[in-house]
């Protein structure tokens, strides 16, 4: 096979498998590469072009939402306060990269932060054990305490592992966060949510992109927050 042979059609013009809507050319009679390549390229483009002008609007949209959560999250750590992320399949990624990112960060305070899908064990045991409903508010069971944050990050908004979750991190005071797409699902009206993001897109890639964005300018504005403010050190006493 060459580097222009594309898979055959079948012979209602379409590969019958579900992703034609994808790249609808490929999956056409389409025999001329410099053609093939020019629809590629125009894809791309297209793509990028939509991905940008969400993120734009999502961040306008969330601006002052995104303000005042910065501001808890950061009155939060610099009162001993944790993170703690959590999401499902390509969301488990993006909550690991979150967590990553307020624990690691390239400039700034490292603060303190857990993905709670990074530990396979801990997630294929208590799947096992308790239902897979309950992988995320077991943990926070054992592990969170008054003054964490929870962020769960969604396409759907509606997860029942993320809303147990939530609800659980909200019995115990802590401050809950919730990214989702489409209209927002259960998160936006959740009273367990204090705080819903909502990027407004049917398409879940689109969704992700502008995702990582929001957890990006949330994390840049809890540390403009935090940086004139000592963060307490474990075992420092109650003031």
């Amino acid at each position: 096979m060459t580097a222009w042979d594309v898979p055959s059609p079948s012979a209602s013009g379409t590969s019958g498998d579900g992703t034609d809507f994808l790249y609808p050319f490929i999956e056409s009679q389409e025999s001329d590469p410099q053609t093939l390549l020019a629809d590629l390229a125009a894809s791309a483009q297209a793509k990028a072009a939509e991905s940008a002008a969400l993120r734009r609007t999502t961040l306008a949209a969330n601006a002052d939402l995104l303000n005042t959560a910065a501001a808890e999250m950061a009155r939060r750590f610099t009162a001993g306060g944790r993170l703690f992320t959590f999401g499902n399949g390509g969301s488990s990624t993006d909550a690991a990269t979150l967590a990553a990112l307020f624990a690691g960060p390239p400039t700034g305070r490292p603060l303190p932060a857990w993905c709670l899908t990074a530990d396979q064990a801990v997630l294929t045991a208590l799947g096992n054990d308790v239902g897979f409903e309950l992988i995320f508010a077991r943990q926070l069971i054992a592990r969170a305490r008054h003054q964490d944050i929870a962020i769960a990050l969604s396409t759907s908004g509606s997860s029942a592992d993320l809303t147990a979750a939530m609800r659980e991190a909200r019995r115990r005071g802590l401050y809950t966060i919730g990214l989702a797409g489409y209209d927002g699902g259960q998160f936006a009206e959740s009273p367990d949510v204090d705080a819903c993001f909502v990027v407004r897109s049917q398409s879940v890639h689109r969704i992700q992109e502008a995702q990582a964005l929001l957890g990006y300018q949330l994390w840049a504005l809890v540390q403009q927050n935090v940086q004139a403010q000592p963060v307490r050190q474990k075992g420092a006493r109650d003031g």
